[in-house]
């Protein structure tokens, strides 16, 4: 889940500021520490700091690092504290590392490490990858054949950029299992995605799993798991996917927020329906984590209802460990906002070993992991999402699915159309929104209730509210209130109720009445039929009407407003939450 950038400079410049300007792209992967390594004069100079990216570029304010060749990284902490001594790049005498994922074997490889005399400075993982290979080095192999020999000796997920001052004209870079690209322009670059490099160069190569690569000034060499000499073709970067910065918003999430009605619109007109991933299909099988995960929960109704063809939602980081059955006959469909999720692709291991069913990606990264591993992908169009917590890349993933669900149904196909216009008639409720925010953000815990297809979306507001603000907040389904959770409901605990004037208004009028008998505090999310049902008391938010089917991707909208309201008044750091990073690619 950390961040890497590595540049060799084609015409021997400085690079320190392209590094971090990388840096400045990858943040949201990790903010606990961050550093930046470079060769000069043949030596390795290294600077580090613990937090935000700022504190490392007020240290090289005072500092005369610079170099044609360096390295860098956001640490998003796995194994030791975020401190500035665990902060990478990670040094062993003459050899740095930056380094994304998790070392299985560390412990078996620094037991020998040690027993060898190296000693041991940080609580990371990463440690034993450095001293590995100077203890390589330190016995005469060259650079790049310690780079292979360490890679036969270590298990795990990893993306690595290392240098060597025995190589100081030379990177050295691999990925397994996490993601890397290689980037060719005005300079060579490597980079955990395409935004990371897009200043620097304007063509990627994405590496296969396994992969490793030797980058020079004049060229760079690919090489299999095997260590063969391969070929990888080059791709245009996508504008799409270059940061263009916020613009006029604050914050990247509102920004994001704001350009759902055109990443919807996209999506709808670059995807087309293969009605070939539905041949032979009797069960339909979603995995995802997080926000894809309700996606996944709201499509479940929505498959089951049109297809008539049974749909179970799995958890992806739990779903292998159960040892499930899965019919041959079964469609997966996985959904991932990055590509990479580390939980998503052991499942589709899994599932590519135990059956023969078909897998469907819904993805917004091209030539991701996931979409390489797919027998179909589909895109959303959402762009480059820098907020940690999705907000337009999930309504991207709802229209995908709407539009799979809905393939036969040209009338609901039709009206999917209309989606675009109601959310941004829907995002000019922005400043009554942040009104009722001021209450919801004095609370200690909130409550979000939703019934049918509304009720994922109710653990989605739960979720962008807890993410953003570190208010505990819980969604449930509203016919689960009389279970339980009513318990938690005083004047101080507000409620917010997902209540269109649909099929189920009367069930959830009714609990709300429920709840407006036990507390004062309520929020209700309905459109202006409902609202003129709905008690006084109640304090309410008018939507523009909309088919029932597609009230999920609209009311979502509302919800990440509140969230981003209340956070901002709370005054946390909108787009980059403690403790969260933006693609989780470790267990």
């Amino acid at each position: 889940m950390c961040g890497i950038i590595g540049t060799v400079a084609r015409s021997g410049d400085d690079i320190v500021d392209q590094i971090i300007e990388g840096l400045e792209k990858l943040e949201y992967r990790g903010y606990d520490s961050a550093g930046i390594a470079v060769i000069s004069d043949g030596k390795i100079i290294r600077e580090r700091a613990v937090g935000k990216l700022q504190n490392l570029k007020a240290k090289l304010k005072g500092s005369s690092i610079s170099g044609s060749l360096g390295i860098g990284h956001t640490r998003w902490a796995t194994h030791g504290r975020p401190t500035e001594n665990n902060a990478h790049p990670i040094i062993s005498r003459n050899v740095a590392v930056v380094h994304n994922g998790i070392i299985e074997n560390y412990k078996e490889l620094k037991f020998d490490l040690k027993n060898d005399g190296y000693i041991f400075e940080t609580e990371t993982d990463t440690e034993v990858v450095a001293h590995f290979l100077q203890r390589e080095i330190d016995h005469g192999a060259s650079p790049r054949n310690a780079f292979e020999n360490l890679l036969k000796s270590i298990e795990g997920a990893y993306a690595f950029a290392i240098l060597f001052s025995a190589a100081p004209d030379a990177l050295f870079a691999a990925r397994h299992r996490s993601p890397l690209a290689v980037g060719r322009g005005k300079n060579f670059c490597v980079g955990s995605d395409a935004s990371s490099i897009s200043s620097m160069c304007d063509e990627i190569f994405y590496l296969e799993d396994g992969d490793h690569v030797e980058v020079t000034r004049d060229r760079v060499l690919f090489f299999d798991k095997d260590s063969n000499v391969v070929e990888r073709k080059p791709q245009a970067i996508s504008p799409d996917f270059t940061n263009s910065g916020k613009g006029e918003y604050s914050y990247y999430m509102l920004k994001e927020i704001m350009e759902q009605p055109n990443a919807i619109r996209k999506t709808m007109l670059q995807n087309q329906m293969d009605t070939r991933i539905l041949d032979d299909i009797s069960r339909i099988l979603i995995l995802a984590c997080g926000t894809s995960y309700h996606a996944g929960m709201v499509s479940r109704y929505w498959f089951e209802k049109f297809f008539k063809i049974p749909t179970q939602v799995e958890i992806a980081s739990e779903y292998r460990y159960r040892s499930p059955i899965i019919e041959d006959n079964t469609l997966m469909i996985v959904i991932t906002q990055s590509g990479e999720t580390i939980d998503t692709l052991e499942a589709i291991e899994y599932v590519r070993k135990n059956s023969a069913s078909r897998i469907v990606a819904i993805a917004n990264v091209k030539n991701s992991a996931i979409s390489r591993a797919a027998d179909f992908v589909f895109y959303t169009e959402a762009g480059v999402e820098v907020g940690v917590a999705s907000t337009k890349a999930f309504t991207a993933q709802l229209t995908v699915l709407a539009m799979i669900a809905f393939y036969r149904h040209e009338f609901l196909l039709q009206k999917l159309h209309n989606i675009p216009a109601l959310c941004e008639e829907t995002l000019l409720l922005y400043k009554d929104i942040g009104e009722v925010s001021q209450n919801i953000a004095k609370a200690h815990s909130a409550i979000f209730l939703g019934r049918g297809s509304l009720y994922p979306i109710a653990l989605e507001g739960a979720l962008k509210l807890k993410e953003i603000s570190y208010l505990h907040a819980e969604g449930f389904a509203s016919g689960e209130m009389k279970h339980g959770p009513i318990a938690l409901i005083d004047d101080n605990v507000p409620a917010i109720c997902l209540c269109p004037h649909n099929e189920l208004f009367e069930k959830n009028a009714s609990n709300i009445q429920e709840i407006l008998a036990r507390g004062n505090n309520i929020l209700v999310f309905t459109d202006a039929s409902g609202s003129e049902l709905l008690p006084s008391e109640v304090t309410k938010i008018i939507l523009p009407a909309v088919n029932s089917e597609f009230a999920p991707v609209l009311y979502s909208l509302p919800l990440q407003l509140l969230a981003y309201h209340v956070a901002v008044l709370r005054g946390t750091d909108v787009d980059k939450p403690r403790n969260l990073a933006k693609s989780v690619t470790v267990e």
